[in-house]
C-alpha cells in the first residue's frame, strides 16, 4: 500500500477567485501525474450551522478535463446568451447524438 503522506501535494498551476455576492467561485488549473492539465471549478457559500452556533463553508466542485472544454464552453455560452437575449440557439431541440443523450433529470437530485 502506498504511503500517501509522503507523496508531494499537487499545487495549482494557476488559480483565480471570483467573488459574486454571497458566493465565491474558484477556478484552479491543476495537472495529473501524466502532466495533463484540467480545471476544477468550486462554488463556495458561507452558511451558518444553528446546532453548532458557527459558520462553515459549503462547497461544490466539478472537474473539467481538456477534452470537454469546447463542449462545456459552447453549452455555457448558449445558456448565457439565452439569459441575456431570450433567444434559443438555432439548433435547440434538434436530435442529439446517442452518446450525448444522458437521460438525466435534475429533479431527480431532490429525491435522495
Amino acid at each position: 500500500m502506498e504511503d500517501f503522506d509522503r507523496q508531494p501535494r499537487r499545487e495549482e498551476l494557476f488559480s483565480r477567485a471570483v467573488r459574486a455576492g454571497k458566493r465565491t467561485y474558484f477556478f484552479d488549473v491543476k495537472s495529473t501525474r501524466g502532466e495533463d492539465q484540467y480545471l476544477t471549478i468550486t462554488e463556495s457559500k458561507r452558511r451558518f450551522d444553528a446546532d453548532q452556533g458557527k459558520f462553515f463553508y459549503e462547497k461544490h466542485k466539478i472537474f473539467l478535463y481538456r477534452e470537454d472544454f469546447e463542449k462545456f464552453i459552447k453549452g455555457l455560452t448558449e445558456c448565457v446568451d439565452f439569459i441575456e437575449t431570450g433567444k434559443l440557439p438555432d439548433d435547440y431541440g434538434s436530435e442529439k447524438e446517442p452518446s450525448e443523450n444522458i437521460g438525466f433529470d435534475f429533479e431527480d437530485l431532490d429525491k435522495s
